[in-house]
């Protein structure tokens, strides 16, 4: 269908479509805030505990794209992305319902992959379903939409251990030391993950293919060997815009990824003098970590909404560089911090950055590529967060302790001067001021 014949949608509708972002990003969420303690208390060591946080990038970089090229070619009762859609959403269920169960690192990690291998099935195709489904200038709104449900889903992810503890002692303890409110809090993902999926692709369904979309599908046969030459075309063929984005990209997802690691370990060091894993000290310290980290996903689901006005009047880039920076001089204080509520406070910085990571640079890229390609530009822009995160995990094992002293307050510090490189590495990107 024509870009401009596409049927305008309400602000309802938009919102409908994306309320499978929503059980998608909770179970990001859910990862975020408690595989670093879940690590910490099955025994994981802190230098090389990186390498446990594998599976996402490894999956990311091997399925989207893949998967992102598949959904371009594919033509099914249920439509083109769809399928993809309920595939990984079932395996993600499953693997949230499991990981609590963990009695060993090894399971820890494995179920991680299958987790991240689910979301990722899901993921791409989602950004695409967008941006098949609305028309350029509604485009901003839909993804903006999906930052704002991203914060929303991980708001209540982060928060949900503490909420259970109104029902659940923090200090219940299943057979291997992982927390009874975890385990709660995951099989609540698991339903959340398939049931919002199947309101979107219900409420929402696809738009159906045109006689000229199926003819140019007909020709693009469903094989391994056609799939690997389209992504090598597409990626020869990248739009300079896009190209432009991956320095910007290499900083704030090697700084956000380490955060999410050390976050926990690093407020444990400075609130609560402790960096013991299985101490009581050290489950009020990720409880504390939880509840910042609900917060500034809270501000990022109010940010995005309010960042869609301000991309519109000043552009995706300008307003991105601004976000990052706030991201990266709050990440610099939070070792410093003496107090919960200073490090509250410091939460809306992380929560601007996370809106525009979320946000931002999804309008910038949606209007850079070309409409019938959207799935599987959609999955190599993935590579542009995946690899900066494979960097890393194998690299921060070979400097944890010589160069950052063991102490995960100094990888919060070497997190916020990336940020501050990303943001004026996205004053670099050519700016054409797109409302798509």
């Amino acid at each position: 269908m024509a870009e401009n014949t596409k049927p305008r949608l309400s602000l309802l509708r938009i919102i409908e479509m994306n309320i499978g972002f929503f059980g998608l990003q909770f179970s990001f969420g859910l990862q975020q805030a408690n595989m670093g303690p879940i690590y910490g208390i099955l025994g994981a060591d802190q230098a090389t505990m990186p390498l446990l946080w594998l599976a996402g990038p490894m999956t990311g970089l091997l399925v989207q794209p893949i998967i992102g090229a598949l959904s371009d070619r594919t033509q099914s009762r249920l439509g083109r992305r769809t399928p993809y859609f309920l595939i990984g959403a079932v395996i993600c269920s499953l693997s949230l319902f499991a990981m609590p169960y963990s009695s060993a690192l090894w399971m820890a990690a494995a179920l991680l992959w299958l987790l991240d291998a689910g979301n990722n099935i899901t993921m791409e195709p989602y950004r695409a379903y967008v941006a098949d489904r609305l028309s350029p200038d509604q485009r901003s709104a839909g993804f903006m939409t999906q930052s704002a449900f991203t914060g929303l889903a991980q708001t209540l992810s982060y928060l949900a251990p503490t909420l259970l503890t109104g029902l659940i002692s923090k200090d219940v303890l299943e057979s291997h030391g992982i927390p009874l409110i975890v385990k709660v809090a995951f099989i609540i993902g698991a339903i959340l993950s398939f049931s919002t999926i199947l309101w979107s692709v219900l409420r929402v369904p696809e738009l159906p293919l045109d006689d000229a979309e199926k003819a140019a599908l007909a020709q693009k046969p469903m094989t391994i060997a056609a799939t690997a030459q389209e992504i090598g075309d597409a990626i020869r063929d990248m739009p300079p815009a896009m190209r432009q984005l991956a320095l910007a990209m290499l900083c704030q997802w090697y700084a956000m990824f380490a955060y999410w690691q050390y976050i926990t370990f690093a407020v444990g060091r400075a609130l609560y003098n402790t960096s013991d894993p299985s101490s009581a000290a050290f489950r009020d310290a990720t409880l504390t970590t939880q509840q910042a980290g609900a917060l500034y996903n809270f501000i990022a689901f109010i940010g995005a909404l309010a960042l869609i006005p301000l991309v519109r009047r000043y552009g995706a880039r300008n307003v991105h560089s601004l976000c990052l920076t706030a991201s990266g001089v709050a990440m610099l204080m939070i070792p410093g911090c003496s107090s919960v509520s200073g490090l509250f406070a410091l939460m809306l910085g992380i929560g601007l950055g996370w809106a525009g990571m979320m946000g931002n640079t999804y309008v910038m890229l949606a209007g850079a590529i070309p409409p019938e390609r959207n799935g599987i530009y959609m999955g190599i822009f993935n590579m542009f967060i995946v690899i900066p995160m494979l960097i890393q995990a194998v690299t921060m094992p070979l400097f944890y302790d010589r160069l950052l002293a063991g102490d995960p307050r100094n990888v919060l510090i070497l997190a916020g001067a990336l940020m501050l490189a990303g943001a004026v590495a996205t004053l670099r990107i050519k700016d054409s001021r797109q409302t798509a």
